[in-house]
Formats: structure tokens, C-alpha cells, sequence
């Protein structure tokens, strides 16, 4: 049983058609309220915009004061209009606006924009202004940008929705801002350079419309091929990283991201606390869903270009050509800098350019090809370097000299960019010095698709851009290992949460011991620790361990020990544990009081044969729960070498994560050492993550330090700080990523007795689906997808990536897992998914059942469990399109309530079900 669902371009299309914001985008109707003819005002140059560029539709302004306005019939208000209105532009006092948007969305107005200051940035005021418009809002469907902010353009159909002096080029590049003045400046550079845009968009207060409706917006544009944006504020976390990571993966997110925040956790008694800032956060989130983060308002439009001009880099070894010396220098400092690598020369590659170079060629990269280069010698040089496997891309570099000619240069470049096709070749990048002098050859190049910088740092800089974004795309969509020491999170949560609900009747902090309990729990390897309230407990303790031994501090508030004086290391003998008892509880009872101290824990001394390592969870004001590595122990403050990502991780995350850091290359294996097993490094930080996930009552954890030893990985130490106990469990912070819906997996059994696994599809199931797709026939495949698709387009990574990396936030992907009996390997054996619309509180399910498995009621089964899903999850509601041929997925969706339509097309009907008419 198979419902189509198109992967065809035209899909985009038709999915824009449905969007809610083309009210806003592309309105036949449009109402200017507080439309003026006082010469400045707001209100009179909104209106002038939208007449004097013809879009197609009508304008009616709305003032009860004129009966008209610029020669226009003047409304008294919105409900007056005889017309149903698509766009209402408010240019009124904010203290009118509530009012307007009831009468706004009484009238079925269907968008608005609110271009008035005066709300949240002015206090309280305002921001009250700003609550009583939500609750209007939530009357209707109607979308809104702003409050405060420039307003829209679309200058592709003309629409000028602004009180902008200048109408924007009409061009690729979707551009948004939080800063209407920064949006007019960057209007008159656009002019100026001659850069043009798919839609300018001034955000506002992101009051309803934000970050994440917009970018799926232009995503599903196809006019847009890239998408720029500058921001102060990342308003609705998950939903900008949930559009963001979906529209990456096709379309450039280049963000100029302004401000430094302090994050709430930077005040925090645990490590992990101290370590992390809002900035770092914001950074690992980019990275997270694919977003490239630029600091200057000339990289975002630079990058915007380049990415969709050029290829991008597998990764960050450069190839410089040049025919003077000094620039190369300048763009391999540059490269070097900012996280580059100059590509060293194969030796097939310098043997080459041995035959094509005069003798006194540098014999190495930047390959300088001598002032008196003509144009042919570029070129070889360049078909050279673009066939070396040890290099990621090239720049190449022109400065003016007696026998140098730019122009010829440039068309040489350009013959070779029309024989090479992009997915053939390596990013190249140019650098024509010379001002006046080159502007030919810049122009030559510029139309052949080859970005050109007037200077080379700026070309290298540039490139190291392309290949971060390249490196975090693929970090997203790698395929990750299934882990194999996966713990039993039912178990584990139910430990967890009754320890945590004992401990937090009297207090937030847990000790040593407790925090140890709930990582062994989750199958994090722990020292042994024994608790000891008097000396000779403690020399016992010792005795059953075995010397040498740890002592350290058991307190209930006191989380860095060795701030008091709380821990001796390496006791070889009952009398050192005696003193060392005995200093502890001195120390503590000078520094802190006596109260602190409820004796010590006794631990084997470990080998130091390792390295010293911090894990650790903090929260962040805006995205929750956040995930910390690094070099850890007592002076982990001071190195400050770490890295910051979001939960939940897999062990692709996991280890790019780890990337990030220095700690990581010793890891590896340093100056003789033996490597630490990396594998099994990136399952613990799986389980880790998976603990933060689970565990919302912990507001704070590290283990610091975690030994890692080619003889295995253990927690020394660890902390644990719990919320406040009056918050309610609505009121914890909520991941930014939604993590894995554990709730939706359940066992089935099939009309033939064999039992199944239902249950959402993971990112390291990429390999069961290849296998899958190898058991359809053709007209499963012909049902599904209203073609036939071949086999090796079905099972190729850059498809598969998109139905199993899925974010569980927009769509729900249900596999059915089963064991065979024979081979012991798991098989999937259907597929079923339910597919937001963007914008909109309804969805699209599609189905596809195995040939050997069907006739089995496993089609019937998922597609119930998807309409549980899509109730649980508030949808209105859901349908698809099918085949008339298809009968029996027709007889499938009557028997769940579906009702059946025709569609314009005598070959497809709809199946619809209505789940909530609220």
C-alpha cells in the first residue's frame, strides 16, 4: 500500500501556493491603515511605494479622518472595505494597533504588518500592547510581521510593502534583518553594487511571524537560491533550527549574528557553567542545523554569492597559483588564521609543473608561476592543481606586471570553468589586484561563475568559510554508527527520577556518590567510591579498596572540593589515611564551617597514565540544555579548551564535537602514546547526551575529570545540580532539538503471528532502508511515487538523508523493525510518514509497505498509529494523494475515516480526515 508524495521539483512550487504568508508576499489586496498625505509621514510613503510599483493587485487605504488620500477613495476602517483583504499594513499610533488587528481579524484579513514602534522595546508598556495583539491573534489564521520594523519587499512582483525610500533589484538573494535601519543601508549598497533579491524583509519584534517561517518560506521559493540574514535576537529557538536545518542542506543560511549575551548559566557553581557564554551557544547551533555565521555585513553578501557560484570544498587544504610572491604570502596568512591549510603538492603534481614552470618556480605551495606568466601558463598551471587529490580548491592570483594580460588570463579561466561542470570539479576562487587596470578580466570572470576578490587575504578568508559550512553540512548528515552499548532508558529514567525525587525533598545539590549512581546508570564506567564519616570507617574504606587511595570531601553543598581543601591523593597506608581525614576536616571547618563537612569518600588512587577530560551539561537563556567537552581537571578554567554542541547527540555529533577542541589530537595517539578508543568515547558521550535528555530535573552536570587511558575511560569525579524544587516540570527549560519520541515505539504483532517493532526512524537506520528499497517491486514503486524511480536514485545518501535525518519536530517517520529468525539482523520492513506544511496545522502521510509483508495489515496498522501521532501532536488535519489504480490504499484510508475526493486529475483522488475543527 503506497500514497504518493512528490520529490519532484514542481512540488515546491505547489507547496508555495499553499503557504499562509503569500498573504504577505503576493496579496491581490492590500489595506494601508493610517494611509497620510502629510509629505514624510509613514503612512503617506507606504502608500505612494505600493502605487507607484504595480503589482498587480489594488490598494485601499484606511483613515477615518480623509475620505482620500493621494487621489484614492479613503476608508474609515478595514471593515468598510467592499473587498476581502489580503494584506493590511499598519502604520497607526501603538497604542490603535490591538484594536485594529480585532477588527483585522474580524474582516479575514489574512496577513498584516505592523510597521509602529512603541511596544516591547519601550517597557512595559508596550509589551503589554504586544500581549493584547497575541490574544487577537490567536482569534484567527491571520499571520503578522513586526511590530517595529521597515516592512516587506518582493521585487519580483513588485511589491513594496515599506516606508523604504528605494525599491530593492529584484534578484536570488532572500534577504532578512532584525534592524530596519540596518536594512536601508544595505538597500543603497545593493543598488550601488548591483545585487539584487528574491525578498527584503525587515523582521521586527518577531511578535508571530520569526526566523523559522520565513527561511521555510523562501526555502520552498524557487527564486530564492540563497537566503542571508542579519540577527540581534534568536527568538524561537527550535523553530529556526528546525527550518534552518532543513533548507541548509539545498539552499545557503549565511547569518551575521550581532550582540553577546551572557548566558544564564554563567554564574553557575558546576565547571561546565563557568565554561560556556551565549555566544559559543549560538555558534554550536549554526553549526548544528547548517547554517554559516559570517562577522561582517561584506562576508554575508561575499558568501552568498560564492556558495551559489562555486562547489563547495570537501575540505580545507587551499592551492594558491600567483605570479608574484607577496600576495601569496598575504592569502596564506590569511588561510592559516582563520583554520585553512595550504594543500602540500603531490609528487605527480610537482613533477608536472617541473615540465610547465621556468626552473626558479617556488617548487611548492603558493605556486608561484613568475611575474612574465601569459595566460596559457595559468591555465596549465590550473588543470595541474585541479586533478591533485591533495587539494580542495584553488585561488588563483593576478597582479599587473609588463607581461602580464588580465584580460586573455581571465578568458583562459573561463574556457576552462565551460569544460568542467561544477560537480566535476574544485571550488575556484580569483584575485585580480589592480583596480582599473584588471576590471575587464574581474568582469570576464565574474559572468563565468568565478567570485573575484581585489585583494588575496580576503579570497582565502573566503574560502575558509566554504569549507566550515561544507564540514558542518556534512557533520549533520553523516551517517552515524547504531550504539552498541545502548542503554535501557525505561530502567535508567526510573532509578534516575526516584533518587532525584528523594534527594530534592530537602535539598538541590547531590553528592559525589548520588551523582556517580545516575551516570553508572546510564552505563558511564565510575570509580569506586566508598563513604566514610569517621577515621576508621575510612581506613576500612581503604583496606577493602586497596592502597594506594583517594580521599576526598562528602558534603551535601560543597561542589568544588578542592577549593576547601577537600582532597588527598595517593594514601599509602592507614596511618596517611588517618592525617588525610583529618586535614580534610580541619580545612573545611576553617574555610567553610563545620556543618559542611559529613565526612570523606575513599576511592582507589587511578593512574594518571591519560588524559584528563570534561564532560558537562549547562543551560543556556535560549536554547536549554547545552553540551560541553574538553580538557578537563583542576586547572580546566584556565586552559579553557572546549567545545560546546546541543543535545541530542549521535556518534557522528559526538566526535565532531570532540573535533573541535586540542585535547582531540592527543587523543588520538601523540609522540609515541597509544591512542584512547575513540568509539568507545563517543558512545559514552552518546549516553551522556542521552542522561541530559532524559533527565530534565537536572539543571547542571560534568564529570571532571573523566580519565580517558588506552586501558579504558572512567568518571573520577562528578556533580549534579537539580532545579529548584517549586518550578513545575512544564516550567523546565525545553531541549532546542527535539530529541527522540521514544513514546511512539511499540511491539505489533501481524496476521501471520510475526511480531514487529513500530517506532520512529533514526538517522543510523540509512543502511536498512538501502536494503529495503532493494525488496520493492515496481509497482510499489509506481504507487508511491506516481513513476518509477530507479533503484540507485532511491539509495543514494543525498536522498536517504532526507527521510531518516528527520527532524521530529516538522514530520514523523514510523518504521517497522523486524528480526529475522534466520540471519539475526534486523530488516525494515515498511515505511510510514506524516509530513508538516509549513506554516500550517496540517500534514501529508505517505506509505510504503514491503512486497513480501503486504496483505498483512501492517499498511492499516502504521497508518493508525500515524493519525495517533498527528492528534498527539494537534494536527487539524491530515491527507495525500493517491492513485486511482490504488484501490486498496483507498479501501485502507476509508476503513480509518478518510473520506475520498476527486481531484482535477481523473487519475489521482485526495483522502482527507478532518482531526480537530478548534
Amino acid at each position: 500500500m503506497q500514497v504518493f508524495k512528490s520529490n519532484d521539483p514542481a512540488y515546491d512550487i505547489l507547496r508555495l501556493e499553499r503557504q499562509p504568508l503569500n498573504a504577505i508576499f503576493a496579496p491581490q489586496t492590500v489595506a494601508v491603515i493610517g494611509a497620510s498625505d502629510q509629505a514624510n509621514s509613514v503612512g503617506r510613503t507606504i502608500l505612494w511605494n505600493l502605487i507607484s510599483h504595480p503589482f498587480g493587485g489594488t490598494v485601499f487605504p484606511v483613515n477615518p479622518k480623509r475620505h482620500s488620500v493621494l487621489g484614492i477613495k479613503t476608508y474609515a476602517t478595514v471593515k468598510d472595505i467592499p473587498e476581502s483583504i489580503d494584506l493590511a499594513i499598519i502604520a497607526t499610533p501603538a497604542s490603535t494597533v490591538p484594536d485594529i488587528i480585532a477588527e483585522c481579524v474580524d474582516a479575514g484579513v489574512e496577513g498584516a504588518i505592523i510597521v509602529s514602534a512603541g511596544f516591547r522595546e519601550i517597557g512595559t508598556v508596550g509589551a503589554e500592547l504586544e500581549q493584547q495583539i497575541k490574544q487577537q491573534l490567536r482569534r484567527g489564521k491571520m499571520r503578522l510581521i513586526g511590530p517595529n520594523c521597515l516592512g516587506v519587499m518582493h521585487p519580483r512582483n513588485g511589491i513594496n510593502a515599506t516606508f523604504a525610500s528605494v525599491m530593492a533589484r529584484p534578484g536570488n538573494v532572500g534577504f532578512i534583518s532584525q534592524s530596519g535601519a540596518l536594512c536601508t543601508a544595505i538597500l543603497d549598497w545593493s543598488l550601488r553594487e548591483n545585487v539584487g533579491f528574491s525578498a527584503f524583509i525587515s523582521i521586527g519584534s518577531m511578535l508571530d511571524v520569526s526566523w523559522g517561517d520565513l527561511i521555510y518560506y523562501l526555502g520552498d521559493d524557487p527564486h530564492t537560491h540563497s537566503i542571508v540574514i542579519y540577527m540581534e535576537s534568536i527568538g524561537d529557538a527550535r523553530s529556526f533550527l528546525s527550518a534552518a536545518r532543513e533548507v541548509a542542506l539545498t539552499k545557503p543560511i549565511i547569518v551575521l549574528k550581532a550582540g553577546r549575551t551572557e548566558a544564564a548559566a554563567k554564574a553557575a557553581t558546576s565547571h561546565t557553567g563557568a565554561l560556556t557564554d551565549s555566544d559559543e551557544v549560538i555558534d554550536a547551533a549554526f553549526r548544528r542545523c547548517g547554517v554559516l555565521r559570517v562577522n561582517s555585513i561584506s562576508d554575508l553578501f561575499d558568501m552568498a554569492e560564492v556558495l551559489a557560484k562555486q562547489p563547495r570544498p570537501k575540505g580545507s587544504r587551499l592551492t594558491i597559483i600567483t605570479n608574484a610572491g607577496g600576495p601569496g604570502v598575504l592569502a596564506t596568512d590569511a588561510l592559516m588564521t582563520t583554520g585553512g591549510e595550504l594543500a602540500e603538492l603531490s609528487a605527480s603534481a610537482i613533477a608536472a609543473l617541473n615540465q610547465l614552470l621556468p626552473p626558479h618556480w617556488s617548487h611548492g605551495n603558493p605556486i608561484d608561476i613568475l611575474g612574465d606568466a601569459e595566460p596559457e601558463r595559468y591555465l596549465q598551471a590550473l588543470e595541474i592543481v585541479a586533478t591533485d587529490p591533495s587539494s580542495d580548491g584553488i585561488l588563483v592570483i593576478l597582479t599587473p606586471q609588463a607581461m602580464t594580460d588580465p584580460t586573455l588570463t581571465a578568458e583562459r579561466l573561463k574556457s576552462y570553468i565551460a569544460t568542467h561542470t561544477a560537480s566535476a570539479r574544485k571550488p575556484i576562487l580569483a584575485s585580480w589586484m589592480g583596480g582599473t587596470e584588471v576590471a575587464t578580466g574581474e568582469m570576464i570572470l565574474n559572468r563565468a561563475s568565478i567570485p573575484t576578490y581585489p585583494y588575496p587575504d580576503t579570497a582565502a578568508r573566503v574560502f575558509n568559510y566554504m569549507w566550515q559550512y561544507s564540514y558542518n553540512l556534512r557533520g549533520i548528515y553523516e551517517t552515524p554508527v547504531l550504539s552498541t552499548h545502548a542503554v535501557d532508558g525505561a530502567t535508567a529514567r526510573t532509578l534516575v527520577e526516584t533518587t532525584i525525587a528523594k534527594i530534592h525533598q530537602a535539598r538541590m545539590i547531590l553528592t559525589e556518590v548520588e551523582s556517580k549512581q545516575i551516570l553508572a546508570a546510564y552505563g558511564i564506567p565510575i570509580v569506586a567510591t566508598c563513604v566514610a564519616k569517621s577515621e576508621a570507617e575510612a581506613i576500612n574504606c581503604a583496606e577493602g579498596i586497596g592502597y594506594p587511595v583517594v580521599l576526598k570531601l562528602f558534603s551535601e553543598t560543597i561542589t568544588h572540593k578542592t577549593d576547601v581543601g577537600g582532597v588527598q591523593l595517593n594514601l599509602p597506608n592507614a596511618a596517611a589515611v588517618q592525617r588525610a581525614y583529618q586535614a580534610i576536616a580541619t580545612s573545611v571547618s576553617d574555610k567553610v564551617g563545620v556543618e559542611h563537612f559529613l565526612g570523606v569518600t575513599v576511592q582507589p588512587m587511578v593512574s594518571t597514565d591519560g588524559y584528563e577530560l570534561i564532560i558537562g551539561s549547562s543551560l543556556d537563556l535560549h536554547f536549554g540544555p547545552v553540551l560541553l567537552f574538553g580538557s578537563g581537571g583542576q586547572l580546566v578554567e584556565v586552559f579553557q579548551d572546549r567545545a560546546i554542541a546541543l543535545p541530542p547527540l549521535n556518534t557522528t555529533l559526538a566526535r565532531r564535537m570532540m573535533e573541535q577542541t586540542r585535547i582531540y589530537k592527543a587523543l588520538l595517539g601523540l609522540r609515541g602514546r597509544q591512542p584512547i578508543d575513540m568509539n568507545a568515547l563517543e558512545q559514552l558521550m552518546v549516553r551522556f547526551s542521552q542522561l541530559v535528555v532524559e533527565q530534565r530535573w537536572i539543571k547542571e552536570i560534568d564529570i571532571n575529570p573523566l580519565l580517558a587511558s588506552p586501558h579504558g575511560l572512567i568518571a573520577l569525579d562528578a556533580r549534579i545540580i537539580l532545579h529548584e524544587p517549586n518550578i513545575t516540570a512544564d516550567e523546565l527549560p525545553k531541549l532546542a532539538i527535539r530529541p527522540y519520541p521514544t513514546q511512539y515505539v511499540t511491539d505489533w504483532t501481524m496476521k501471520d503471528r510475526t511480531s514487529v517493532t513500530i517506532r520512529p526512524i533514526r538517522p543510523e537506520d540509512e543502511p536498512l532502508m538501502i536494503q529495503f528499497h532493494q525488496t520493492l517491486s515496481e509497482q510499489s514503486i509506481y504507487f508511491r511515487y506516481f513513476h518509477l524511480v530507479k533503484l540507485s536514485q532511491r539509495v543514494a545518501h543525498e536522498r536517504l538523508i532526507r527521510i531518516c535525518f528527520i527532524d521530529y519536530d516538522r514530520e514523523m517517520a514510523l518504521v517497522a523493525e523486524y528480526q529475522n529468525p534466520q540471519t539475526k539482523a534486523s530488516e525494515i520492513l515498511a515505511l510510514g510518514r506524516l509530513s508538516k506544511l509549513h506554516s500550517t496545522n496540517e500534514a501529508e502521510f505517505a506509505l510504503l509497505v514491503s512486497d513480501r509483508f503486504q496483505c498483512q495489515g501492517l499498511g492499516t496498522e502504521l497508518l493508525e498509529r500515524l493519525l495517533q501521532v498527528g492528534r498527539h501532536e494537534h494536527l487539524k488535519r491530515i491527507h495525500a494523494e493517491i492513485l486511482r489504480d490504488n484501490r486498496v490504499m483507498q479501501r485502507v484510508c476509508e476503513k480509518l475515516g478518510f473520506q475520498i475526493h476527486r481531484t482535477e486529475d481523473p487519475s489521482v483522488v485526495k483522502a482527507e480526515i478532518i482531526l480537530s475543527t478548534t
